[in-house]
């Protein structure tokens, strides 16, 4: 083996005779494969290496990128510059997926379940034996007359347009997702406040003042990498960001001032700013008059106890400081934005935490304006531009508990944001019936909260989950309690439309395409669900009519107009990316209507209406004798006031006057002085359970010790390194609600003492402590598992230089947080509230 000073002499040595344009590795023999030197040393110059425009899946942002392919192989990836999101640059996620396409432990043919569940036995198949497995019992399922007994379940699921398309061919509403692990109570704040997004898009390299609360875009946050790059470009023109949150993550360490509130108090600092702007008189009073649902008096009076004393008591922060900020906020007006993420939402009262926040843009006059809170159609063209092949079939006109539960009123109603953390303690409790289950990239074991125990519980009971189908490109947490396994391509191996909330706030999308040939019996789970629907026959197949995926997204784009003399698909083929042609999106709630958009309307108290299907339908308002479009509320207005959530909040008995007051979640304002509150975040270089398995990401990253805060360490005699043991609580209002201290778990590791971390939290990092997914998530040297899935080729660096690994002195592979958080979703909604987790500390004597 070369050791590192030969490594380092010999490269100084080979780059001073690189020629320009030359290509190195600069890895040593015993650590690049043999097949990633043989072809790059076929490579003299750039020019001889394919490049191939797709996009990034190891996050949810979907940035554009130009694969560098070489004979075959994926050498490398860099940003596609025509992706106006991010302008020709990726992070680290981007590069460390290149990995997964060649992984030692990747799954590379179908396998059947031949021992108990959970046991990990397997007999590979065929997958035309698979595919015809699970078309009969769906094709049994339908016949028995209980459709919705076919359950299909998705992690980051980019291919929903057949995925769904497969779901109603079948006639079952039983799609469900993630959403409420991750951010339904945001979209839900979004669409209550400003009704037609779910994710706004803050016009970042225009804003003077960022006030972010719980927002980490510097690192993890949807869509970050292209606020970030606009985000810099702002502070070098002097704008300033004030970041609250309970822990020193890197945006709030790039921040010009942090203040970490107490957990769940975001929103009372928010309406106490709201308090102080209205008070000191530096509100916008033209937009409130004009485009608000409430007075100017009636805000005044709904804030009025909502002072920075209150605030201050609420988080533990300074009255002076709240509400110095808040005139700072107000005094950048149109050109500030105060956003959120994980840190304001993630809470039982996170709803009413992010309208407040996003409330403060609308009394400043920041809404859709230059360097504020924009939104409003700067997403992808969608389907109206590339419209689904026909037949097209039926939505179903039902739904169950199991998609839908009814304590939960506003989970579905804007979009399918379901109630996720409760799918499989309903499935236990056989709420629903099921008889298949889809599982599509999710690793619910190892994500979900309580998933190491409930969740695992569910997947291994063969009585209520009598058939289990996984597709995924790893033998993940999932899998190994499936009963029958698909390999999916990886996505460098397959065609997505993909679109985001545009930066630029015009319009765009961008195409993802195969970059390498799939080998193996590997597939596109999209093509799988394709022929699993032309094997199920009678009405099904009749929707499945086309051959493959691809030939499904080439029909879709074929609809695009011609450009530089292309079809849109050659055009996407080739440049990966379409920009529309529109100016940017501000102030969407002025546009006029046309008059083809007011033909058969009429106007009730100012808002304008058209009959669909019987039923009234608000399209727009008139202002001052003009038809403008207005906001997507029921009152075509900015609503600081909802009745639907006045309405969703009767229905179930709660006392709720439509304005997003603040109320601590009991668990916290009952709080005993020796407990604390257990939080948890991501890193830059991993996304749940995706990115574990990929080393260049797991070597910058796979432990996750618990922040804990100096004062708080020196009480309990902990110091930097020590083992602690967490006890967790159930919550004492909401699912599972228990008044006495009963335990969720207990889990034992290892301490990072921190000035960084407000003094009655601890945190821990998520995506790590994996039990599958290969060596990699294992950090365990050795020969790869004996599953008939894999190849027969391996890496002598999957083999020895696994160099975390445990057993060679090294930290392993973390822990899961997940296994001793509770099941907590928040009224109305449903979001899990991760952050409101109670816990007591000991520390372990070694």
């Amino acid at each position: 083996m070369m050791n590192r000073r030969e490594f380092v002499k010999t490269t100084a040595v080979s780059m001073a005779a690189l020629k320009i344009g030359g290509m190195i590795s600069l890895s040593s023999d015993t650590y690049a494969s043999a097949a990633v030197r043989e072809r790059i040393s076929l490579a003299d110059t750039i020019e001889s290496i394919e490049q191939i425009p797709t996009v990034c899946l190891n996050c949810s942002t979907v940035c554009g990128m130009i694969a560098l392919v070489k004979e075959g192989l994926v050498l490398g990836v860099t940003g596609n510059p025509l992706d106006p999101n991010t302008n020709g640059k990726l992070c680290a996620k981007a590069h460390g997926g290149v990995s997964a396409i060649n992984y030692p432990e990747r799954l590379l043919y179908p396998l059947k379940r031949v021992g108990k569940r959970g046991d990990g036995l397997w007999q590979r198949i065929t997958m035309d034996e698979a595919h015809q497995m699970v078309a009969d019992r769906i094709k049994q399922t339908i016949e028995s007359g209980y459709p919705e007994r076919v359950v299909f379940h998705a992690g980051r699921n980019r291919i929903d347009d057949i995925t769904n398309r497969f779901m109603d061919a079948i006639g079952s509403p039983v799609v469900l997702n993630h959403r409420a692990l991750c951010s339904s109570n945001k979209r839900a704040a979004n669409y209550i406040s400003i009704g037609d997004t779910d994710w706004e898009t803050v016009d970042a390299e225009y804003c003077s003042y960022f006030l972010n609360f719980g927002a980490n875009f510097l690192e993890a946050h949807q869509g970050g990498f292209p606020m970030a790059r606009r985000f810099v470009k702002a502070k070098a023109n002097g704008a300033k960001m004030v970041t609250f949150d309970t822990r020193l993550s890197n945006t709030a360490g790039k921040s010009d001032e942090w203040l970490a509130p107490f957990p769940s108090s975001e929103g009372a600092i928010a309406l106490a700013m709201a308090h102080t702007i209205m008070d000191k008189g530096v509100y916008d009073e033209a937009f409130i008059r004009e485009w608000c649902n409430v007075s100017v008096e009636e805000l005044k009076l709904f804030l009025a106890p909502y002072t920075p004393k209150f605030a201050a008591e609420a988080s533990g922060l300074d009255a002076n400081d709240i509400e110095r900020i808040a005139l700072e906020f107000a005094s950048h007006a149109p050109a500030c934005a105060a956003f959120t993420n994980r840190g304001s939402q993630a809470h039982q009262n996170g709803l009413n935490n992010d309208r407040a926040v996003i409330m403060l843009n609308a009394i400043v006059g920041s809404i859709g304006r230059k360097g504020g809170y924009a939104f409003g159609g700067s997403k992808s063209l969608g389907n109206a531009s590339f419209p689904m092949l026909q037949p097209i079939p039926p939505k179903v006109k039902f739904s169950t508990d199991l998609e839908d539960p009814k304590e939960y009123p506003l989970a579905n109603k804007w979009q399918k944001m379901k109630v996720s953390e409760l799918v499989f303690e309903k499935i236990k409790n056989k709420t629903q019936p099921v008889e298949v289950y889809m599982s599509y990239t999710i690793s619910a074991p190892q994500t979900w909260p309580e998933g190491p125990t409930v969740a695992v519980s569910a997947l291994k009971d063969e009585s209520v989950i009598p058939f289990h189908v996984c597709s995924d490109v790893v033998y993940s947490e999932m899998a190994h309690y499936a009963d029958l396994i698909l390999p999916d391509a990886t996505y460098f191996e397959r065609y997505t439309i993909e679109g985001r909330n545009a930066n630029e706030l015009i319009p765009y999308f961008v195409l993802r395409q195969p970059v390498v040939a799939l080998t193996h019996d590997c597939l596109n789970f999209g093509d799988s669900l394709i022929r699993i629907g032309q094997k199920i026959g009678g009405k099904v197949s009749q929707y499945f009519a086309f051959d493959s995926y691809e030939v499904f997204i080439k029909g879709r784009l074929s609809s695009l107009p011609e450009r530089e003399g292309l079809s849109g698909w050659e055009y996407m083929k080739k440049y990966g990316v379409w920009v529309d042609d529109k100016a940017k999106n501000y102030e969407p709630y002025r546009k006029k209507l046309s008059l083809q958009e007011l033909e058969n309307s009429f106007v009730e108290n100012e808002i304008i209406y058209l009959l669909k299907n019987g039923k009234k339908e608000a399209i727009g308002r008139m202002v001052n004798g003009t038809a403008l479009r207005g906001f997507k509320t029921p009152s075509r207005k900015f609503e600081i006031y909802s009745g639907d959530v006045q309405d969703a909040a009767r229905k179930m008995g709660l006392e709720d006057d439509g304005f997003p007051h603040f109320v601590m979640p009991k668990s916290l304002k009952e709080i005993a002085s020796d407990e604390l509150v257990l939080t948890t975040f991501k890193w830059n270089v991993h996304t749940q359970a995706r990115t574990a398995p990929q080393k260049y990401l797991s070597e910058i990253v796979h432990d996750n010790p618990v922040w804990i805060n100096t004062q708080t360490a020196r009480k309990y005699g902990i110091k930097n390194g020590d083992m602690i043991e967490i006890t967790t609580y159930r919550p004492q209002s909401g699912f599972k609600a228990s008044e006495k201290k009963m335990v969720v778990g207990r889990m034992s590791v290892h301490a990072f003492v921190t000035q960084g971390i407000h003094p009655r939290v601890i945190a821990i990092s998520n995506s790590l402590g994996m039990n599958f997914g290969g060596r990699i998530p294992r950090a365990k040297n050795g020969k790869k598992q004996n599953i008939p899935a894999f190849s027969t080729e391996d890496s002598e660096d999957f083999k020895r230089y696994v160099w975390w690994d445990k057993r060679l002195g090294g930290s392993g592979n973390g822990v899961n947080p997940n296994s001793i958080i509770p099941i907590n979703p928040s009224p109305l909604v449903g979001m899990q509230a991760w952050n409101d987790t109670v816990c007591s500390i000991r520390k372990i004597k070694t």
